[in-house]
């Protein structure tokens, strides 16, 4: 069984909203973690860009976190995900999963395959798989916050165009 890291948060606001806040948004609600940035000189910027997701660096540079394998608008998305610090070839993948429930909805990430890095890999900083995996996903549980906190905005944004 390949090693992963699930968690989930309920957010108030319809599917397409929080999937549109998520993958156009994400400069603004993504908070780095310097425990686990992506290259040595993070942190930038992220954005999807033409078919991948990318953190934009203050010098220009470009680093590619992973390309888009699957987008299904206010449903799913898919992409590969990997840090500087993995070995050559090596990436894991992360599955977002919007969930209609109620008036809201559950926004499920699943970042599993870290199996694929190894145990001695700078990118795991010699924790045991276990505190490894929940210090990770507390960082996620942190993102889906600043999500959460960035779709209510755009829906507060959203409601006050119509007044005048």
């Amino acid at each position: 069984m390949s090693s992963k890291i699930l968690v989930a948060l309920r957010i108030d606001a319809p599917r397409d909203v929080v999937f549109d806040a998520f993958v156009n948004d994400i400069g603004l609600w993504w908070r780095p973690n310097p425990l686990f940035s992506f290259t040595p000189r993070s942190p930038g910027v992220m954005a999807f860009e033409q078919g991948r997701l990318v953190e934009r660096l203050a010098s220009g540079k470009v680093f590619e976190v992973g390309t888009v394998r699957v987008w299904e608008r206010g449903a799913r998305l898919v992409l590969g995900w990997r840090q500087a610090s993995f070995p050559p070839g090596v990436e894991t993948e992360v599955e977002v999963r919007f969930e209609a429930v109620e008036a809201g909805t559950r926004v499920t990430v699943e970042h599993r395959g870290w199996d694929a890095v190894p145990d001695e890999s700078v990118a795991r900083h010699g924790f045991p798989n276990a505190v490894f995996l929940h210090r990770h996903g507390e960082w996620w549980c942190a993102l889906l916050a600043g999500l959460a906190t960035r779709t209510n905005s755009r829906q507060l944004g959203a409601a006050g165009e119509g007044e005048a």
